[in-house]
């Protein structure tokens, strides 16, 4: 199963760790030096022309990526709730 976290990505459910707000985030010093860290080994993947709502913390046989999502944290964990408990949603454009 795939979550789709903006313009044209969708991730296997299964390589994601964790989904965080980024309003709030940063205000935790690990996650602010968790984001420092992967910036510096150009593990983020960013899908915003503005600011994300959602950090999208993903983990594959080629490591770490973390995807900067202009969809708000809520809506993606809705939509990982969604898939797990069987029912579909669909997007409009």
């Amino acid at each position: 199963m795939y979550v789709h976290i903006g313009q044209d990505y969708m991730i296997p459910l299964g390589q994601i760790v964790c989904i965080f707000d980024m309003d709030t985030a940063t205000a935790s010093t690990r996650t602010r030096r968790l984001l420092q860290r992967l910036s510096d080994e150009g593990r983020v993947v960013d899908l915003c022309n503005d600011l994300p709502g959602a950090g999208v913390l993903c983990v594959s046989e080629l490591g770490e990526l973390l995807y900067l999502s202009p969809i708000s944290s809520r809506t993606l964990q809705r939509r990982v709730e969604e898939i797990q408990s069987g029912k579909q949603y669909h997007l409009i454009k």
